[in-house]
């Protein structure tokens, strides 16, 4: 009887009546009718329905089908429960004629397909998810994998473009992706079950057994995609999305593999490949700046090929001015607008609309936000000063932007996008952000920088005089910094941000923060060197000041910049800055600015050798400082005195004021000041012959400075070390002691790598 085969059938898979109803596409009156009697002979479409939801096969589907009929055997004329198909579907669209590069990508894919063929038993499908940001070919490297191995494939390629960013909503559902592929299989429309469940069975057992590649092109989520996943072995799965699809491989065991920009190598080959190598190596440079402009993105390379192609009279240079914004007079670039086309599957700014409309309001703020962001990445902190919000919010933000591939987390908490994307998201808070809450997110960003730089420049330099700093906003929270390694590998981190906050402030009308900010990297750069960044920041902040009439912030950033000029060998200009600084404390009667000013000049006049003079005013400074009360400053001006003394040749006198400011600075716990001193006094022991107390002093001053990290600093002492070593005869030491000195000078860049240089080989042995 149809009903008991029915009712085993239900109980075999677990199933309640109401459950195998939503299976079946039927009401589950039906099935109360057919288990209890009421309904001996179904109807055939009701059978079939049935059948496929039930899974049945073999002598299962025999028996079912006999108690449908009423008859113990199947009679010549039966159709099956679901039909036989010998068609081969070849479904992939042809691949593109200008893909190239990708090298490690379908290498991996390879690496994927050959794991699997090696264990044909293990039971399950193969999946990859191949996920990026838009544009940037993940269906053109899909495709033209998939073309490459079709013959791997003999029983069917099935292909369907889900339409997960469509920019008119219309998502592919499941439910009609299956429809494509039973299709593709000729099913005939008789034949197709009814309800959903169903048909996803039916595609599942066509597949059973067989050797079938499917790609699923431009999926939204892992729900679109779990029901059209073959689920026999022998089969491949190729997924493409713009989001992550975290979800399918943490459940499904699919294998993750990010398409990126391309390398310059790459871009270069594509771009080749378009318009030919010849007209390539017309003019390298506009092709370098062609590939820089468009970010690398292949939508973007294919567009302006494509356009180069049709104008073959045109010089590449005329397309990389275009993209340059030549004419415009902003000088920043011509955003996206290049990049339009009547083809919104070609136009890059409607393609990254597709991916910014799918996300919710807080994370499509951020995004727009962002475009105000002057450096290369951002943080969590960063971007909560940003918009406002908390770090633990905000967090939840930037994973949304990650997984749809708007933003790059390219390293463990940094964030990051190409300078198109950079472009649309400016393009979009200009459209859609007032001015005031643009100019609000951004006073916030600098409020963060300058708070947090602040906070690690106090712990580098804790005895450098202060600034005054007005309070963060309400919504803006500085990071804590936990000592100074911490702080140190937060500037290094930052440097990139910081560098390009002090800009945009500087232009912005935030002149400020603009001097401000530079002046706390300045405790980074002592350390660190980067000197062209230090001078540039600077310069940058003296600019501002002196438009906007700061003349503290003048004074402070012209004694900064004097120090970085000097070590560049550049002393006239060091000079000039530190006379004006001078002249701006007399205006502020500020004898400590004073002070500062007159103790670098002696510093500068030092290093060109005039140490009469260079004595004279650190005296004057020392005069200030005691007047001032200032206990930092004695101590490390009277190094400066002991300094010139010795180098006067008065090394008994220097010694005796080295004396005094070890006092003081030991006192004070300037470990910083007290490594120079340390430095200073051992030179003078050294002069007066005491080469071993020479080494003491030396080794003194060399723990202190390794313990900050001073290259600079570490290489001047080391030099004077080796000069002790090699008059004790100790020539292995003394060598020893210039090679790491010149390592150290030659990485900063130092004018003083020549001369020790030249020490180093007058004291090497012949032929080493």
């Amino acid at each position: 009887m149809l009903g008991d085969v029915l009712r085993e059938q239900r109980r075999r898979l677990g199933l309640t009546q109401e459950e195998l109803a939503e299976r079946a596409g039927v009401s589950v009156r039906t099935i109360c009718h057919v288990e209890t009697g009421r309904i001996e002979r179904p109807r055939p479409a009701t059978v079939r329905r049935l059948a496929d939801a039930l899974a049945l096969t073999g002598p299962r589907l025999d028996e079912f089908q006999q108690a449908a009929t009423g008859i113990s055997h199947t009679p010549p004329a039966a159709q099956p429960a679901y039909p036989e198909t010998k068609s081969v579907p070849a479904q992939l669209p042809p691949p593109h004629p200008g893909f190239s590069g990708r090298t490690e990508q379908l290498s991996a894919l390879n690496a994927l397909l050959d794991g699997a063929t090696d264990r044909p038993t293990t039971g399950t499908v193969v999946i990859s998810a191949i996920s990026g940001t838009a544009g940037v070919g993940k269906t053109a490297l899909a495709v033209h994998w998939a073309s490459r191995v079709a013959a791997r494939f003999p029983d069917g390629q099935l292909y369907v473009n889900l339409r997960g960013f469509h920019p008119a909503g219309a998502v592919m559902t499941s439910a009609e992706a299956v429809r494509v592929f039973l299709d593709a299989f000729e099913v005939p429309a008789e034949r197709v079950p009814a309800g959903t469940e169903a048909q996803f069975g039916l595609y599942r057992r066509l597949c059973a057994g067989k050797r079938v590649l499917v790609l699923l092109d431009n999926a939204r989520d892992a729900e679109q995609v779990r029901p059209l996943l073959p689920g026999a072995p022998g089969c491949l799965a190729l997924v493409t999305s713009r989001n992550q699809l975290t979800g399918l491989v943490a459940s499904d065991g699919a294998h993750p593999l990010r398409v990126d920009l391309l390398t310059m190598t790459e871009a270069r080959e594509l771009l080749a490949h378009r318009l030919g190598p010849a007209r390539l190596a017309e003019d390298p440079g506009a092709v370098t700046e062609i590939i820089n402009r468009c970010a690398r993105l292949p939508l973007a390379l294919s567009i302006v090929a494509a356009r180069a192609a049709t104008d073959p009279h045109f010089r590449l240079a005329e397309f990389a001015g275009e993209l340059r914004g030549t004419g415009t007079g902003t000088g920043t670039g011509a955003g996206l607008d290049p990049f339009s086309d009547d083809d919104p599957a070609t136009d890059v700014r409607a393609v990254f609309s597709w991916s910014y409309h799918r996300l919710g309001p807080e994370a499509a703020r951020l995004f727009r936000l962002l475009g105000l962001h002057p450096g290369p990445d951002t943080t969590a902190p960063a971007a909560a000063a940003l918009t406002g919000l908390r770090p633990g919010q905000i967090r939840t933000y930037l994973a949304e932007l990650t997984r749809a591939h708007l933003l790059n987390q390219h390293a463990p908490g940094r964030f990051t996008f190409h300078d198109l994307l950079r472009a649309y998201a400016t393009e979009l808070t200009h459209e859609h952000d007032p001015e005031a809450d643009g100019r609000a997110a951004l006073h916030r960003l600098l409020d963060h920088y300058l708070h947090t730089a602040a906070t690690a420049s106090e712990t580098l330099s804790w005895y450098r005089d202060p600034i005054p700093l007005a309070d963060p906003g309400p919504d803006t929270a500085p990071e804590e910094l936990n000592g100074p390694a911490h702080a140190l590998t937060w500037f290094t981190a930052e440097l990139p941000n910081l560098a390009a906050a002090v800009r945009t402030a500087a232009r912005a009308g935030f002149e400020t923060h603009a001097w401000q900010l530079a002046w706390t990297m300045a405790a980074f750069f002592d350390l660190a060197g980067h000197w062209p960044e230090w001078v540039a920041t600077h310069q940058q902040a003296l600019d501002a000041t002196r438009r906007t009439g700061d003349t503290v912030g003048e004074a402070r950033t012209r004694r900064n910049l004097a120090r970085v000029r000097s070590r560049q060998g550049r002393h006239q200009d060091a000079l000039v800055h530190l006379r004006r600084a001078l002249s701006l404390g007399r205006e502020l009667a500020d004898p400590v600015g004073q002070a500062q000013a007159l103790r670098n000049m002696s510093a500068v006049l030092g290093r060109r050798g005039q140490h009469a003079d260079a004595l004279d005013l650190a005296q004057q400074a020392l005069s200030l400082f005691q007047a001032a009360g200032h206990r930092i400053g004695q101590g490390r001006v009277l190094n400066q005195i002991g300094w010139h003394l010795s180098l006067l040749g008065d090394h008994r006198h220097a010694v005796d004021h080295c004396r005094q400011s070890l006092r003081i600075l030991q006192e004070l716990g300037d470990r910083d000041g007290e490594g120079a001193t340390w430095d200073s006094l051992g030179r003078a022991h050294h002069h007066l012959g005491g080469h071993q107390e020479a080494i003491v002093c030396f080794t003194h001053s060399l723990r202190l400075r390794r313990e900050r990290d001073d290259l600079g600093e570490i290489a001047e002492t080391l030099d004077h070390l080796a000069e002790s070593h090699l008059s004790l005869g100790a020539r292995a030491e003394a060598v020893a002691c210039w090679r790491e000195a010149l390592e150290l000078l030659e990485r900063l860049g130092h004018m003083s790598a020549a001369r020790v240089r030249e020490r180093l080989g007058s004291a090497q042995p012949t032929g080493v």
